[in-house]
């Protein structure tokens, strides 16, 4: 774990759509929670199970070597990525990102922002995430 200021130095240097190449260090629970990622940081990068194929058997094993983007970044100390190839990314990838994170293509290379209060566009995404309807405050 880092301090706090390193981590607001770590990601002062990173962009949404940094491509890093990583080496998938635990497969905790497959088909359950995602994938822990080396990808050469003093932070962690983890694979959201909601960005990896449905079927456990087509996820990346533990010492695969892959290319993951950096997808997203808040208080934890950790970098959210996803996969950059596509056979370890969900079929429905971009029908995904229409409905629960239009702002991705805009997003890429843009800065991560300090972490801080949540606000209200980023509520209504984390409801949208959580099934809750998009006109929920």
């Amino acid at each position: 774990m880092v301090t706090d200021a390193e981590w607001t130095r770590i990601r002062t240097d990173l962009r949404f759509g940094q491509v890093f190449k990583g080496t998938v260090v635990k497969v905790p629970r497959p088909g359950v929670i995602g994938i822990f990622v080396e990808i050469g940081l003093s932070v962690g990068g983890f694979v959201d199970v909601l960005l990896l194929p449905s079927e456990a058997e087509d996820w990346p094993a533990e010492g695969t070597v892959a290319d993951f983007e950096i997808w997203w970044a808040d208080s934890r100390q950790q970098i959210r990525l996803k996969p950059s190839d596509s056979r370890y990314l969900r079929t429905d990838f971009t029908d995904f990102v229409e409905c629960f994170r239009p702002s991705w293509p805009a997003d890429v290379g843009q800065p991560l922002r300090a972490p801080g209060p949540v606000t209200a566009d980023e509520l209504r995404a984390l409801l949208r995430s959580d099934g809750s309807s998009a006109s929920s405050p």
